[in-house]
C-alpha cells in the first residue's frame, strides 16, 4: 500500500488507497480553508508540503473537482474559498417557458427567482451557484448568478431557421427559451425549416446566446415520426446501446441454458399464465391460483432479470441510464436490449424461464397468511389477453371457456380471490380515482384516424390486484432484512394543500374527515360520497391535485394512495430499474446474503432512486410531448369546427377545455372568454366575470370552437362558440364569487407595476416573434432582426 503523505490527515489511509501518488483528502484541505480563510493553489500546496510535479497536478484537478462540485470557489482575487462560509447556494436550475427560472437547492428549502437577466448564462437543467441578491415583490428569494458549476445541455433538438443572413436553432423542448445560433459552416448541409440536432459548441454567457454545430437532420418540419425522434433527444432519452452492452448482448442465446436452471425450482408443471393487453410485447408477470380450504395460494411469477443483468456489466450501466422503458405511440425505447426484453427475459408460452416467484397463502378475506420467494423455472401455459379473460370469466364466452379449458378454473380462483380483494381494498381506504387513458389508432401513412378510451375490466384489476399483493410482500421482505432497497414512497398531502381544499370542499358543502391529518380511507370515504354527482369530475381532479408525487426511495415512509405501510415495485423488471434492484436484494438474501454486505448500500441507492424517479418524470414528459404533437396534427383540418368539451384547467390566463370523445385538450384565453374583465379565483377553479358574475369553473361543459393549431408550440387554441356559461350558479356561490373578484382586485392594485424583467423573453427571443407569431414568413422574421441591428 502507498504511505499516506498526511499522518495528520483523518482520510489519509482511503487515500492511498485509491491513488498511487495520493494527496491530502478533500476534507483536509476543507478543514485547511475553514482554518486559514481562501487561500490559492501554491499556498494551498505549501501548507499540505506538496513539492512534486505530480503531486501538484493531482491538487489542481481536486480543487477544480472541489470546485465544479460546488465545495469551493475560486474567487476574483485567484484564491479558493469555503461556499458553506460566503452564504452562497447550489443548486439545479429549472427554466421557464417565459425566460425567466427557479433554482432548486440541493440542501432544499425553497426555490430562488432566477429573473429573465440571471438565465442569460443559464439554461435548464445546468447546476450553478448563486447568491441571495434580494426578496422579489411576491416575497420570493431571488438569486444572483455567482458561477454555472456543471452544464447539462450539450445536445439540443429544434427547428432550423435560416432569414436575412442569420442562422438559429429555436429549441423544441420549452424550457430551453433560448435560440442556439448556428455559424452558417456549421450548418452541415441542413437547410430552413429543418428538424435538427445541434451540439453546443459554446455554451451561453451573459452577453452572447449558446453557439452551436448541426450534427445530424431528423428531416422535415411534420413528416411521419418526426415527434418521437423530437421527443427522444428533447428529453435526452437514451435510444443507442453503447458497444460494450451491444457486446455483451450478442452472447445470450433464444433458450435457457440448462445449466442456468440448476437449483431452481422447478414450477414448470403448474399452468402459469400471462395476462396482458394485446399490443403487449413483453411478458414480464404470470399467475397461477389454486384453492387451499376456505382461502387460496397464489403464484405471482416475475422474469429473473437479474439472473443475466448483473451489477458492473455494460448492459446494466445502460439500464440504470434508462431508468424505464420509455413507451411512445407505436414505438418502445426499452430499458433492455430485444434479446432480453422481448425474448430470453419475456414469459412467452410454451418455453422454460427463469423466474423471480412470490408465493403468498391467503385466508378467506383475502389477508395474507404467509409468504415467500424463491428461484424457479417455469413455463407459461398460455398467452392470454384482458379482453379474453374478461369475455371468459364476465361475459361467459363458451368457445373462449371451450378454447382455454385447461385454464378457467385457475382463472375462475382468480377471480373468486380478486372480489374478496376488491372488498379488503376498500375496507383499507385505498384511494381510487377514476381517471380516462387513451389511445392512439393510426391509420394509412401513420395518420391517426382516431383516439380512443382504454376501457379497465375485471381483468386489468384482477392483474392489478395480485401485483400489488407481490409488491406488498417485496417491501416487507426488504423491511424484514433491513435490506438497502427501493421502495415506492407516496407521502400524504401536506398542510397547504390540505388547507386550500378543504376552503374549496366547504363551499360545496363537503368535508374531508381526518383533521390536520387525513388518511387514505378520509379520501376514499369523500369519493364514494360525491358518486353520481354533476360535479363529481371538479371534486375529484381537485383532490387529486392536492397529493404528491410518488418517488422512489430507499427510506420507507409507506404509500398514502395504496394505504400500505410498505410498498416496492417487484413486478416488472423488464422495464424499470428499480424493480431489478428490489430483485438483486431479494436474491442476495435467499442466497444467504446480508444487509452489511449487499453490493449496493443506502447512500448509492438514494443516488438510484433520485435518477430513477428523475427517467420516470423524463419518460413520462416525453410521451406526452410526442402524444400532444399527434393530437395536434389529429386537429389541424379541424380548425372552425365546433365541439362540446369540459373545462379541465383553470388558470390565470384561460380555461383548458377537454372535447368529448375525442380526448384533446385545447385553450379558450382568458381575452377570448367575452366583454367582462375576469379574474381568477385558484381556490375554487374558476374564472369570474367583474360585472356579469358569469363564472368559468373546472368541471363546467362548455362548447368550443377550433380556432387555431400550432404544431411547433403543441398548442390548440378554442373560441367559445356560446358566452354563457353552463348555468348551476347558486346564490352562496355567486357570494363567494363576488368576494373572490374584490380580492382579486385588490391584489391586482397591491401588486403594482410588473417587474421589467419578470415574464420577459430572453434577449434570445428578442429578435424572434412570440410562439404565437413563429408561423409568419421568413422575410418578417428576417426585418425584425435587421431593425434591432439597426438601434444595437
Amino acid at each position: 500500500m502507498t504511505k499516506p503523505i498526511n499522518e495528520n490527515d483523518p482520510h489519509a489511509l482511503r487515500e492511498a488507497e485509491k491513488y498511487d501518488n495520493p494527496i491530502p483528502s478533500r476534507e483536509f484541505i476543507m478543514d485547511l480553508l475553514d482554518k486559514q480563510g481562501t487561500l490559492n493553489r501554491e499556498q494551498i500546496a505549501a501548507a499540505l508540503n506538496l513539492n512534486s510535479e505530480e503531486q501538484l497536478e493531482a491538487l489542481r484537478r481536486r480543487m477544480r473537482a472541489m470546485e465544479r462540485d460546488g465545495q469551493v470557489i475560486y474567487t476574483r482575487k485567484g484564491g479558493y474559498g469555503l461556499i458553506c462560509k460566503m452564504d452562497l447556494i447550489k443548486g439545479r436550475v429549472q427554466g421557464h417557458p417565459d425566460g425567466f427560472g427557479f433554482l432548486i437547492p440541493d440542501e432544499g428549502g425553497d426555490d430562488l427567482f432566477l429573473s429573465a437577466r440571471e438565465m442569460k448564462s443559464l439554461m435548464n437543467g445546468d447546476r450553478a451557484m448563486v447568491h441571495v441578491k434580494g426578496i422579489d415583490r411576491r416575497g420570493r428569494r431571488e438569486g444572483g448568478v455567482i458561477e454555472v458549476l456543471e452544464r447539462n445541455n450539450h445536445r439540443i433538438v429544434g427547428r432550423l431557421f435560416v432569414e436575412g443572413g442569420v442562422c438559429l436553432v429555436a429549441p423544441d423542448n420549452k424550457r430551453l427559451t433560448q435560440d442556439i445560433l448556428v455559424p452558417k459552416e456549421n450548418l452541415s448541409g441542413a437547410t430552413h425549416g429543418q428538424i435538427v440536432s445541434v451540439e453546443i459548441v459554446e455554451q451561453p454567457s451573459k452577453y452572447r446566446q449558446a453557439i452551436g454545430k448541426v450534427v445530424e437532420t431528423l428531416g422535415e418540419h411534420m413528416a411521419p415520426g418526426m415527434e418521437i425522434d423530437i421527443a427522444i433527444r428533447s428529453y435526452d432519452i437514451p435510444d443507442v446501446w453503447s458497444p460494450e452492452a451491444e457486446q455483451e448482448a450478442t452472447r445470450f442465446t433464444e433458450e435457457v441454458p440448462e445449466e442456468a436452471k440448476q437449483g431452481r425450482e422447478d414450477i414448470r408443471d403448474l399452468p402459469l399464465v400471462t395476462i396482458d393487453g394485446e399490443d403487449a410485447r413483453d411478458f414480464d408477470d404470470a399467475v397461477y391460483c389454486e384453492k387451499q380450504g376456505s382461502g387460496w395460494r397464489l403464484l405471482v411469477a416475475i422474469a429473473d432479470v437479474s439472473a443475466y443483468v448483473k451489477p458492473g456489466m455494460a448492459l446494466d450501466k445502460d439500464a440504470a441510464e434508462r431508468g424505464t422503458s420509455t413507451y411512445f405511440p407505436e414505438r418502445v425505447i426499452p430499458m433492455l436490449p430485444e434479446v432480453l426484453s422481448n425474448g430470453l427475459c419475456s414469459i412467452n408460452p410454451d418455453v422454460d424461464r427463469l423466474c423471480m416467484v412470490c408465493e403468498l397463502n391467503l385466508n378467506a378475506n383475502g389477508a395474507v397468511k404467509n409468504y415467500r420467494f424463491f428461484e424457479g423455472v417455469m413455463k407459461s401455459h398460455a398467452r392470454l389477453t384482458y379482453t379474453k379473460v374478461a369475455a371468459m370469466l364476465v361475459d361467459g364466452d363458451e368457445e373462449l371457456r371451450a378454447q382455454y379449458a385447461a385454464q378457467v378454473p385457475y382463472l375462475e380462483n382468480l377471480h373468486e380471490l380478486y372480489k374478496v380483494l376488491l372488498n379488503s381494498r376498500q375496507q383499507r381506504g385505498a384511494i381510487d380515482f377514476e381517471t380516462t387513458e387513451t389511445r392512439i389508432v393510426f391509420g394509412a401513412d401513420r395518420k391517426i384516424d382516431s383516439i380512443v378510451p382504454v376501457v379497465r375490466n375485471d381483468a386489468h384489476k384482477l392483474i392489478e390486484e395480485c401485483m400489488l399483493l407481490a409488491n406488498t410482500a417485496a417491501a416487507d421482505f426488504l423491511e424484514e432484512h433491513k435490506l438497502p432497497a427501493l421502495f415506492r414512497v407516496h407521502e400524504g398531502p401536506n398542510e397547504e394543500k390540505i388547507s386550500v381544499l378543504r376552503e374549496f370542499l366547504s363551499e360545496l358543502g363537503l368535508d374531508l374527515g381526518g383533521g390536520d391529518s387525513p388518511e387514505p380511507k378520509h379520501y376514499a370515504k369523500l369519493l364514494n360520497s360525491i358518486k353520481g354527482r354533476h360535479d363529481a369530475h371538479l371534486i375529484q381532479t381537485v383532490m387529486l391535485r392536492s397529493l404528491k408525487q410518488a418517488v422512489y426511495t430507499p427510506d420507507n415512509a409507506g404509500h398514502f394512495g395504496l394505504a400500505f405501510d410498505a410498498y416496492a415495485h417487484f413486478t416488472s423488471p423488464i422495464r424499470r430499474y428499480p424493480d431489478l434492484l428490489v430483485h438483486r436484494a431479494i436474491r442476495h438474501v435467499l442466497q444467504g446474503g446480508t444487509a452489511a454486505n449487499f453490493y449496493c448500500q443506502h447512500d448509492q441507492m438514494a443516488q438510484h432512486g433520485e435518477h430513477c424517479s428523475m427517467t420516470e418524470r423524463r419518460s413520462d414528459e416525453a410521451t406526452r410531448d410526442a402524444t400532444d404533437w399527434l393530437k395536434c396534427e389529429f386537429m389541424l383540418d379541424k380548425v372552425g369546427d365546433e365541439f362540446d368539451g369540459v373545462i379541465s384547467s383553470v388558470t390565470s390566463f384561460g380555461l383548458f377545455v377537454e372535447l368529448n370523445n375525442i380526448y384533446v385538450e385545447g385553450l379558450v384565453h382568458v381575452t377570448s372568454l367575452g366583454k367582462d374583465y375576469f379574474h381568477f379565483d385558484p381556490v375554487h377553479h374558476r374564472m369570474i366575470g367583474e360585472h356579469t358574475r358569469h363564472i368559468y369553473r373546472l368541471g363546467n361543459r362548455i362548447r368550443v370552437i377550433v380556432a387555431r393549431v400550432d404544431l411547433d408550440e403543441r398548442k390548440i387554441d378554442f373560441e367559445l362558440a356560446d358566452e354563457q356559461p353552463e348555468n348551476t350558479t347558486s346564490r352562496k356561490e355567486l357570494n363567494s364569487a363576488d368576494k373572490a373578484v374584490k380580492k382579486a382586485k385588490k391584489q391586482s392594485k397591491k401588486d403594482g407595476k410588473k417587474r421589467p424583467d419578470e415574464g420577459k423573453k430572453s434577449s434570445a427571443k428578442k429578435g424572434r416573434k412570440n410562439s404565437s407569431k413563429k408561423k409568419t414568413s421568413g422575410k418578417k422574421r428576417a426585418t425584425n432582426k435587421k431593425k434591432k441591428k439597426k438601434k444595437s
